[in-house]
């Protein structure tokens, strides 16, 4: 038996915001598998700390992504939800559902987001450094940026864009009252029945309009459209604003790194691809529970027994990126697991990195001077969700 205690419950606190707790660092050594218990709701789960293990337990069909399932590691604090969320399903139907809309995230049309998506980044730009200093870069950026541009996407009109703002804002808000995120989400799904209705009639040059025309084609029910733009809504929000947020605050702690992608903005896809590495946003980790005994990392894992990845425990495991806790975006290119890995990798990864190339170059480009307004000590870590990043970011130009 390994000599090392395993975590009583999981996730283990971080003594260091930037860093995953360095507990991860001595599992991935001496128990790579690890058993433990979720604070959220007791029940005993596996911690797959080492990035192979990970991949093994991401590919592999034995591991459900069902919530409904015996033995899921869940948090239920709203009801659960609706036809159409693929994320928690498994073939067939997870198969359907995301073949419905692959094609509106294929490298050609996200890319002809492009240039709407470089206007709303210069426009929340004119806001921020038009206004006072200091500004919190969460509320002018990192929130405001992903929502406008699912709503571009989506195709939702300008005048009910602050409502879908004001929504993402309160779900992703984990201290907001469970029946308050309810609520919330009740009023945008609502919003999106109507919208999608509207488009059934009067179709425009968007995804819901052709999710629509090719609903029978793709064999999706009406509520599963609901389901399914409810899902991208929501999903394309959350880990982005975070992403934002952590990923500039690491580029203000690296005067040369942000200057590099001021003078070279050809630099950022690889500093994109590093920051999603070493700040790995998902902290609660990937959940999925056995549908039959399965071996991973030398240990047995029961059918009905649920499993957490710890994606950010594997994205920091030296066997795959060498110097794991150092920033280097011109690090050999390794497979990180930020977006996932296997069937339920994320779908909207490029419109993600997209949306992350565009904003940093144009921000140093904007405001070369950008600093933090307050001490690295005082800024507010998200050490209490299952989002990880700043609840703010003060910065001055």
């Amino acid at each position: 038996m390994e000599s090392l205690s395993p975590p009583d419950s999981y996730p283990v606190p971080r003594t260091d915001p930037l860093h995953p707790a360095p507990q991860y660092a001595r599992l991935r050594e001496a128990c790579p598998v690890a058993p433990s218990r979720l604070d959220f709701d007791g029940s005993d789960v596996w911690l797959i700390t080492r990035h192979a293990d990970a991949c093994a337990v991401l590919s592999d069909p034995r591991f459900s992504s069902d919530f409904s399932r015996e033995g899921f590691p869940a948090r239920m604090t709203v009801r659960p939800p609706g036809p159409g969320t693929f994320i928690r399903m498994d073939p067939p139907d997870h198969t359907r559902l995301r073949r419905a809309i692959v094609d509106e995230f294929k490298r050609r049309p996200v890319e002809r987001l492009r240039p709407a998506l470089e206007g709303i980044v210069e426009g929340l730009l004119d806001e921020m450094l038009g206004g006072p200093a200091p500004a919190d870069l969460v509320q002018a950026l990192a929130l405001p940026l992903p929502t406008l541009v699912v709503c571009e996407l989506l195709g939702v009109p300008y005048g009910d864009r602050d409502f879908f703002q004001r929504c993402t804002q309160v779900i992703g808000d984990q201290s907001a009252a469970p029946d308050r995120r309810q609520v919330v989400r009740d009023e945008l799904r609502g919003y999106l029945q109507r919208l999608t209705a509207e488009r059934a009639a009067r179709p425009g040059d968007d995804l819901i309009s052709r999710l629509v025309l090719r609903r029978d084609r793709s064999e999706v029910t009406e509520d599963e459209v609901v389901g399914i733009v409810t899902l991208l809504m929501i999903a394309g929000f959350e880990t982005i604003a975070n992403q934002i947020g952590i990923g500039t605050l690491m580029l203000l702690l690296d005067p040369g790194l942000a200057e590099g992608l001021r003078r070279d903005p050809g630099e950022a896809p690889l500093v994109v691809e590093e920051l999603l590495r070493h700040q790995t946003v998902i902290d609660y980790g990937l959940r999925r529970v056995a549908t039959e005994d399965c071996e991973v990392g030398g240990r047995t894992i029961r059918a009905g027994e649920g499993v957490v990845v710890v994606v950010s425990s594997a994205n920091r495991d030296p066997a795959v990126f060498p110097e794991p806790d150092r920033l280097d975006p011109h690090r050999p290119p390794r497979d990180h697991l930020a977006f996932g890995y296997g069937l339920h990798q994320c779908l909207g990864q490029r419109l993600a990195r997209l949306q992350l190339q565009v904003l940093w170059p144009a921000l140093f480009r904007r405001a070369p001077g950008l600093r933090l307004a307050v001490p690295l000590g005082e800024v507010p870590f998200r050490t209490d969700m299952f989002v990880h990043g700043v609840h703010r970011l003060p910065v001055a130009w």
